[in-house]
């Protein structure tokens, strides 16, 4: 019987927690002890959702710029580019420097090698910070940070989803810009509260996998 390999470990920033990387037959995984796996190579489906559900509801901009929040597989990243034209941009934020690095080493093939567009740009560091300093900056923001607005990985995330992480948010898209939001579970007082921002919403369910098994992801889609 195959067994799992640990390829790498990384601390998660301003927690005590690790992200752990592993390689099991024909797929990769990353997990937090104690919490289990985040995600797998192998099923991805709602993070794929995530990209092309906001980029259908964003129009046709010219020069659009799409800021993702979250590398972890890439698979948001690389739908982000399939659904954009050659003068797009798409800026992936990635907290932990380490999962960069095991892209180009190691999980960039299984979603084609995001991070090697021309379109793509990286900036290491917290989301937030490019949200606060880029109003108006972004047709489309997909955050994909945590498994939710009442499951976040580290306590800073919290912000992001309050009043003022969402006003921060709005300030920083463009004129008809989408903020698409990844959730493993339903949370009606966040609907409430992207209302209280100034945003219309829509929740929509999708499945991790295409043929429409396993468990219910959320995707909340605000403008």
């Amino acid at each position: 019987m195959s067994r799992s390999v640990l390829l790498a470990e990384a601390r998660i920033p301003d927690t005590n927690k690790s992200l752990l990387l592993y390689e099991h037959k024909d797929k990769f995984s990353m997990v937090i002890p104690g919490r289990g796996e985040l995600m797998n190579s192998r099923v991805h489906g709602s993070e794929k959702a995530l990209a092309e559900l906001a980029c259908a509801r964003m129009g046709q901009p010219a020069n659009p710029r799409i800021l993702v929040g979250g590398l972890g597989m890439g698979f948001t990243q690389a739908a982000a580019l399939a659904a954009v034209g050659p003068d797009a941009e798409v800026v992936v934020a990635e907290l932990i420097p380490e999962v960069v690095d095991w892209h180009h080493r190691w999980i960039g093939e299984p979603s084609g090698h995001p991070l090697s567009d021309p379109r793509s740009t990286v900036y290491v560091g917290d989301v937030a910070d490019l949200m606060r300093a880029e109003p108006g900056g972004f047709n489309a923001i997909l955050m994909d940070v945590d498994n939710g607005p009442q499951a976040v990985i580290r306590r800073e995330n919290d912000w992001l989803y309050g009043l003022e992480g969402l006003a921060t948010a709005r300030r920083a898209l463009r004129n008809n810009g989408v903020l698409a939001i990844w959730s493993a579970g339903p949370d009606a007082q966040f609907t409430a509260r992207l209302k209280r921002a100034g945003f219309q919403s829509e929740l929509v369910i999708v499945r991790p996998h295409r043929a429409g098994k396993g468990a219910r992801h959320y995707i909340w889609l605000a403008r």
